[in-house]
């Protein structure tokens, strides 16, 4: 559903070339859909790509308002109807149109900025929910550490394109800047609008910000945070630019200033997020018994027994085999690069590769890669159960390593990172 477009403190229509002479962070306020507060916590979602089909429908099939309804609508369909098929984007029209035509999700008076606070245990962190321009990810100023998909990049493209909306927010880092946590940090003071705690523990607030600290916070990316980073959400920000692209080359009169140039986006000071490490399991030892694996892996690295099932530290890295865990330990190569130097590509590098022959983790069929908020356990019960021969527990990628490896155009090895917790979908949706 279109909608004026909310005011800009900068123009939004230059070329790349200025981007590249002048590059500033445009963050601007949008008038958008939430949730009406007593139905938040049945709307709020995981987000799409964090669950398979099944595990979609089992979340949200007794749960009618859940945006997986919108964001996986192949759930709501036969199971033998492809999930790329158009059938599956129509559906996701009709429940769209759906929660809004029964005031569910309901249109915001005015533009605003939002904060987004998460708070698990002792951990908590707010971001800035606004929206970024599709120019700002075209000219790097918004950076990237992996490689997308097509089919999945595809998709996401499609159900953008049909529904005219972000229904979930890119994960945006940055380099905190004292004067926006100073107005983060007081805005907090006044009553969430949003105020739930989901199924896995994890607190979610929303506040909506007046108009002053809307135009003080979107100054201040202008003029003190030239770049940020995509922790999360690689494929949803490609497709936002997709769909800017289509859009920009169906309009004869295009000026830049359309809301489709726009996109959904949580930006969070690199300072309070938490990264878990990423997990690998590899389902044979190609062809090699254990004791000439071990063997092997001893050649290559300082090997010893050990109780721990997480590193200490990096240049470490707990494997599992046969019931036992061993500590893998070396010594950093000085001469590396930023990539070089993470645990993960020594591990691929030095014995996926070489030694298992996962030449493409990427594509592999023969390792598996599991989130750290599933915890060691999982990695014992995939080799205790026989379905995988070896498992490795990581030491977790920092903030400063991403950004450097960003900063440094280079691109991050799969599964390098996991970011948790995760944020929830269809707190905020931005349409155009």
């Amino acid at each position: 559903m279109p909608h004026p477009a909310s005011r800009a403190t900068l123009p939004i229509d230059f070329s790349r070339e200025i981007f590249k002479k002048c590059p500033l962070m445009q963050l601007r306020s949008f008038q958008g859909l939430v949730p009406t507060p007593k139905l938040v916590s049945q709307v709020a979602a995981v987000p799409y790509d964090v669950v398979n089909r099944e595990e979609a429908h089992a979340l949200a099939k007794d749960e009618p308002l859940n945006l997986l309804h919108v964001d996986r609508a192949e759930i709501d369909l036969p199971t033998e109807v492809d999930p790329y098929s158009p059938a599956v984007y129509e559906q996701a029209q009709r429940q769209f149109a759906h929660l809004q035509a029964q005031g569910v999700l309901i249109r915001e008076s005015s533009p605003a900025l939002y904060l987004y606070r998460q708070s698990i245990g002792g951990h908590s962190q707010t971001g800035i929910v606004g929206v970024c321009h599709t120019d700002d990810y075209q000219n790097d100023i918004i950076k990237k550490h992996e490689k997308t998909r097509q089919d999945k990049e595809d998709d996401r493209t499609r159900l953008v394109d049909a529904l005219s909306a972000n229904t979930g927010p890119i994960f945006l880092t940055y380099r905190h800047q004292q004067a926006i946590d100073e107005i983060v940090s007081r805005a907090q003071q006044e009553a969430a609008q949003h105020d739930f705690t989901a199924a896995d523990g994890v607190r979610h607030e929303s506040w909506k910000l007046p108009a002053e600290a809307c135009a003080a916070l979107e100054a201040l990316f202008a003029k003190e945070v030239p770049v940020s980073y995509i922790a999360d959400g690689h494929h949803r920000a490609a497709s936002a630019q997709r769909v800017s692209q289509l859009r920009r080359s169906r309009n004869p009169n295009h000026r830049g200033n359309e809301d489709y140039n726009w996109f959904l986006c949580v930006l969070f000071p690199g300072n309070q997020l938490n990264i878990l490490p990423y997990n690998r399991v590899v389902r044979d030892l190609q062809g090699l018994s254990q004791e000439a694996f071990l063997a092997k892996v001893a050649g290559i690295f300082d090997l010893k027994p050990c109780t721990a099932k997480t590193p200490a530290g990096p240049g470490q890295v707990c494997m599992y085999l046969g019931g036992q865990w061993h500590l893998l330990s070396w010594k950093p190569d000085p001469q590396a690069s930023p990539i070089g130097r993470l645990d993960v590509s020594v591990l691929q590098d030095r014995l996926l590769a070489p030694l298992l022959g996962i030449d493409d983790p990427r594509t592999s069929k023969r390792i598996d890669f599991i989130g750290g908020i599933r915890g060691t356990a999982e990695l014992e019960r995939l080799v205790d159960g026989g379905q995988h021969a070896v498992a490795f527990s990581m030491h977790p990628v920092s903030v400063e390593q991403l950004m450097d490896i960003a900063d440094a155009g280079q691109i991050m090895p799969p599964k390098s990172t996991w970011f948790e917790p995760k944020l929830r979908s269809g707190l905020f949706i931005h349409t155009f």
